[in-house]
Formats: structure tokens, sequence, C-alpha cells
């Protein structure tokens, strides 16, 4: 049995800032992650999903980290339906892009030969974690606009054929995908096809808004999402991204997972739990105190 502990972001602004978590010392980026990964030996990677790295990006994350230290890869927006900056596409795709596809300051991708190459090109950048096999699953986070529907499963299988070989898990943000009726059925739909499950916690409304936390798994990988339960930012409109992860779990709160945990890993080879509350260092905090936790209930 394994059980991993990070963070979604060791880059988190509010993080950086916080001078909590890294020493004075810790200047650059090159810093930050040696000190990141000497406390921590799994992270997810968010910046990935506001643009596709460069190669040479991912070839330092390898050079900076241990041997076993591993990488989540969190999808690039266009291809889980998000609106993206226009200046984050591959400088040769934005003058394709049609004014009927632009909302404002943002362009959705429709073009199914657009986002094949979005793909490939996403994938080619992250060889080197591959070829290093630093390379852990790639997050498909889809938005609250992506309710259950046969045409959006057959979405969810066209993006994993993208990324073949590389490993996907999935992420709802509606809460119709997960309903007592259709949980079951989507259980086995993503076992079948070899999608991994991400289990998330986060602020509840009594509706489809947020999806309820459903610990289960449909593979060999089991993977936690904390966000957080700040119910005042969480759906609040032109809020700062960081502050609707604006929470820290008391010691109580993380104790009632650890039933879920263990029972998750023990049918996994490995159980990931990523903290995604980055804000200051409310996810630095809380996977440690989660690691000892586990270490007390051992």
């Amino acid at each position: 049995m394994m059980i991993r502990v990070g963070i979604c972001s060791w880059t988190e602004k509010t993080l950086v800032q916080s001078s909590e978590f890294y020493p004075k010392e810790a200047k650059t980026a090159e810093a930050r992650l040696r000190y990141y990964a000497s406390h921590f030996d799994v992270t997810e990677v968010d910046s990935t999903y506001y643009a596709i790295p460069a190669m040479q990006t991912a070839a330092r994350w390898v050079e900076r980290t241990p041997e076993d230290f591993v990488f989540h890869i969190k999808a690039y927006g266009s291809l889980t339906g998000h609106g993206v900056d226009p200046r984050s596409l591959p400088r040769d795709m934005q003058d394709m892009v049609n004014d009927k596809d632009r909302e404002g300051k943002q362009v959705y991708i429709r073009d199914p030969s657009m986002l094949r190459d979005l793909a490939d090109r996403f994938k080619e950048s992250l060889q080197p974690l591959v070829f290093h096999r630093k390379i852990g699953l790639i997050v498909f986070q889809y938005p609250p606009w992506f309710p259950y529907g046969h045409r959006n499963m057959d979405s969810i299988l066209e993006v994993k054929r993208l990324m073949e070989p590389l490993a996907v898990a999935i992420e709802f943000r509606n809460g119709t995908w997960l309903t007592p009726d259709k949980r079951g059925s989507i259980m086995k739909f993503l076992k079948e096809n070899g999608l991994i499950y991400v289990i998330a916690d986060e602020p509840q409304f009594g509706d489809f808004k947020t999806i309820p936390f459903l610990p289960d798994v449909t593979g060999d990988i089991s993977y936690f999402r904390f966000h957080g339960r700040n119910r005042e930012n969480w759906l609040k409109k032109g809020v700062e991204t960081s502050l609707r992860f604006a929470y820290q779990y008391s010691e109580d709160e993380l104790k009632e997972f650890i039933p879920s945990i263990r029972e998750a890993d023990s049918k996994t080879k490995v159980t990931y739990l990523m903290f995604n509350n980055c804000y200051r260092t409310s996810a630095t905090r809380n996977g440690q105190m989660i690691r000892e936790l586990l270490k007390k209930t051992t």
C-alpha cells in the first residue's frame, strides 16, 4: 500500500508571497521547487491549465526533483471545454480562431482538428516527464456547465483517446454525474474505459452546482482532491481565484477522511492526496497534518 501527499500548485502566488513555507533564500523558481520536493514527493501542475508549457520547462522540472518525484498535470483548458486566453494558444494557431469562438477576452476551441493538434502539442511538451518516468495523471477537470449526458460521455472518451498512452483522471464539477441513480453506471463507465475517478471534497449547496464527496475507485490509482469548503467564495463571480480556495481544514475535518482514504488505498496500488486549497500555506499545512494523522492511525 502507498499513500502520497502533495499540493496542487507549488508556485501559487499567495503561497510564494506568504514566506511561511518557503525560506527567504528560496528566491528563484528552481530553489522553490527543490525546497518543495524536499517536503513532498508529488505535486499537481496547475499552470498547464492556462497554457501548454515549453518542453524545456518540463525538462527543468525533471532536473530539480528527486528520481521518484511525480508530477500530475492539469489538462490545458481548451481540452476540457473551458475558455482560454487566445494568447496562450500556440502562435501559429492564434489566427485560426473564428470570431464566433470568441467570448469577451476568452476563446473556446471547438474545431476537432484544432483540439487534436492542441492535444498532440500538449503531450509533446510533457515528454521529459514521460522519459524520466515522473509523469502521473493528466487531470481533466470539467466545468460546472458540463452535465451528465451521452454526448459529454463521448467527449470524455475522445480526450482519453487523444491523451493515449498517458493515464487520464476525470473530475466532475456538475452534480448530475453523481446522483444516486447515476453514480453506479458512471463509475462503471470510467472503470471500463481505464479512466481514474477524482474523489473531490468541496463546498456543498444541496444542488448540482457542486459534486458530493463520493469516495470510489475505478482503477489501480485512487486520487483525492481537497478543494476546501469556502462556501462564501466558491460560486462568487469575479472573485480572485485563490480566494475560492481560502480554507484550511481542521484536524477534526481531516480525521473524517481517514477511513475513506484507508478503504481506497486497500483497493489500489497507490493513493494520492492532493490539496488544492492553495491559499497561502493552507495546502502545505493540511498536507503535513494529514500525513501525521495517517501515521497515528496506522
